[in-house]
């Protein structure tokens, strides 16, 4: 997403919604009409927790989407992190490790040795010496007390918040408050990272693996920061207003720091002038257990397609206005235009059912609506409503949508809210429908392929067989830690995206 659009989807969505600090989103939504996730964790691990911490895990898997289940995945995160605890400064600490069903590029650690990683990270990595990497980075900030420190920090950000808000009396300067903490809390420190990235390499070098991981994985996220920040976004999430903050924002892959990666790996490897190391990396093994790994949004959960979002379990689909980009997050699903002047915004909330949701739009909920802009009316068939209201440099068009138990509010925002805009955003609006049971069953999830390189196969011919709304060449290269020059050979595994 481009830095204009990342601005409108900051402060449109936060002028629409900041009063609205504790908003069921489409994918919370998702779990009240769906059973829930899987446990993220064997039964003895979750048994072995405090409540506290159970109540802290199983609020963090919710919030990615649910833990992703795969035995072959994870037996190899097993036996990796199994080798680095070995090897590593602590030998007594124990950690448990979550994947997490979701599509953003992340990974953290909490106090207790609660380790997490998520599927759009893996589907980064290209060896076992980069999963490593990671884990071992992340294990560094529980053996550092990097993750203690924070915990600490966080917790005085909750009650300097509250304070706010207690002190004058305005729930809205409280939520930003407390979203302004969240957010400038959600990154280590510079040392910190750096500290983790010099502890994490030493861990991985003695356990084994080759201590170079770190800096191509590193590389290949900067690459990846690269893409999204041009204006690819999918698979992963970006947007400021997102809880997921991903591991692109919390971890930048500056040269710097891939700099000094490769010169912490220099001090482990067999032959530091050459800038390899005799440790492993067994892509082939690595590429096996990702491999049928769910790719970008999941569809139980609801995903993108270009313009169009469809969310078969919950039954409904949606489409954006042309020129539109959308995101689906945890919270809500965002959109924005390539130039930051119009954004978009959907997500569920529970509205009493004796009040009218004419009444629910002029309740107070968004500052300045126009009371005679608001306007009852049926969206295929769905009882709705739809008001403007204005700000002081956006203009909002809202619809909410009476869809089941839920209410669905789809709020446009536009710097110039024109006739012309007004009426495309009116237009969107009436695509939301119902999804017919044979159409929803008939949508398959994107997923990771490991696929073998044929004779006469070239970067250009792999990159064609990606099934990516755009720029395949682009996605297939930063995938598979590939150079636009690079040669490929016959018989070696490439990972490739396809149904």
């Amino acid at each position: 997403m481009i830095r204009g659009a990342r601005r409108a989807l900051a402060l449109a969505c936060a002028l629409a919604l900041s009063a609205c600090a504790s908003l069921d989103g489409v994918q919370q939504a998702s779990s009240r009409a769906t059973p829930r996730a899987q446990p993220a964790v064997m039964r003895s691990d979750m048994d072995m927790m405090t409540p506290a911490q159970r109540r802290e895990h199983e609020r963090l898997v919710a919030s990615y989407g649910g833990a992703y289940d795969d035995p072959e995945l994870k037996a190899l995160i097993q036996q990796v992190v199994e080798r680095l605890v070995a090897a590593s400064e602590r030998p007594d600490l124990k950690y448990r490790v979550t994947v997490l069903n979701s599509p953003a590029i992340n990974a953290f650690a909490l106090p207790d040795g609660s380790l997490y990683v998520t599927r759009g990270l893996l589907s980064l990595a290209n060896d076992t010496s980069e999963l490593s990497s990671v884990l071992s980075h992340e294990m560094a900030h529980v053996i550092a007390r990097h993750a203690s420190i924070r915990e600490d920090q966080v917790k005085q950000a909750v009650l300097v918040s509250r304070v706010i808000s207690d002190v004058v009396n305005d729930p809205d300067l409280g939520a930003l408050a407390m979203q302004k903490s969240r957010m400038s809390l959600a990154s280590f420190s510079r040392g910190q990272e750096l500290e983790a990235d010099a502890i994490g390499v030493g861990i991985a070098a003695r356990a084994g693996f080759d201590p170079y991981g770190a800096s191509r994985f590193l590389t290949d996220m900067g690459r990846q920061a690269a893409l999204k920040s041009s204006g690819g976004i999918s698979g992963g999430s970006t947007a400021s207003t997102s809880p997921d903050m991903d591991f692109l924002s919390s971890h930048p892959a500056t040269p710097e720091r891939i700099s000094i990666a490769i010169a912490n790996a220099r001090q482990y490897a067999a032959n530091p002038g050459a800038g390899t190391a005799n440790g492993e990396k067994d892509r082939n093994a690595y590429l096996s257990a990702i491999d049928g790994m769910v790719y970008g949004d999941d569809p139980k959960e609801g995903f993108v397609r270009g313009r169009k979002f469809f969310h078969p379990k919950l039954g409904f689909t949606f489409v954006a206005p042309e020129g539109f980009t959308l995101e689906n997050t945890s919270q809500a699903v965002l959109g924005a235009t390539a130039s930051g002047s119009e954004a978009l915004r959907l997500d569920a909330v529970r509205v009493a059912g004796d009040q009218s949701l004419g009444q629910y739009l002029a309740s107070g909920w968004i500052d300045g609506v126009e009371v005679n802009s608001v306007e009852s009316l049926s969206v295929n068939g769905f009882t709705a409503a739809t008001a403007v209201a204005r700000g002081e440099q956006w203009s909002f068009r809202m619809f909410a949508i009476r869809f089941g138990s839920d209410v669905y509010r789809l709020i446009f925002a536009a710097r110039n809210l024109t006739p012309e805009l007004d009426k495309q955003f009116r237009a969107a609006a009436e695509t939301f429908r119902r999804v017919a049971s044979d159409e929803a069953e008939t949508v398959k999830p994107l997923r990771l392929r490991s696929v073998s390189v044929g004779i006469g196969d070239t970067v250009e011919k792999m990159a064609a067989r990606m099934q990516v709304p755009d720029r395949p060449l682009e996605r297939f290269l930063i995938l598979n830690g590939l150079d636009r020059d690079s040669k490929l050979k016959y018989g070696e595994k490439v990972k490739i995206v396809a149904e």
